[in-house]
């Protein structure tokens, strides 16, 4: 039987879109108010789903504090209260966009939620947008 499980969790965190490469009437065009040169911040909830068979034995496919322990330690603790522009080490070089965030959150995760198979990244960045990654060539 295969089943997912979900894990849920947020962090506060700053960031600004803009491209070096590009002049600043070019970035403030494409990114509006998200390219104010101080940043700006977000309440994100996070939601990851693993996939995977119940283990007969145990009746779990895995722990759900051992899941919510990998999403603490690899993403959450390096996010929250951060700029995530210059704070995050695996967002290095990375414009901070939603859609970024989240392929970058599925590769700090995906090698530690065995023996679950990493399946979804949903990332709410507010109350009206969100971003799932499932996988596949970042």
């Amino acid at each position: 039987m295969r089943v997912r499980l979900v894990s849920t969790s947020h962090f506060a965190a700053a960031h600004r879109l803009h491209r070096d490469d590009w002049d600043e009437a070019t970035n403030r065009r494409i990114f509006d108010k998200c390219n104010n040169p101080h940043g700006h911040g977000h309440t994100y909830g996070l939601a990851v789903t693993v996939e995977g068979e119940i283990d007969p034995e145990t009746g779990y496919l895995m722990d759900f504090g051992h899941l919510k322990r990998a999403v603490d330690e690899s993403v959450v603790r390096r996010l929250d209260r951060r700029h995530l522009n210059f704070d995050v080490d695996f967002l290095k070089g990375v414009n901070p966009t939603a859609e970024n965030i989240a392929v970058a959150i599925w590769g700090q995760l995906a090698d530690r939620v065995a023996p679950g198979r990493l399946v979804r990244v949903a990332l709410q960045e507010t109350e009206r947008n969100s971003v799932v990654y499932e996988g596949g060539a970042p």
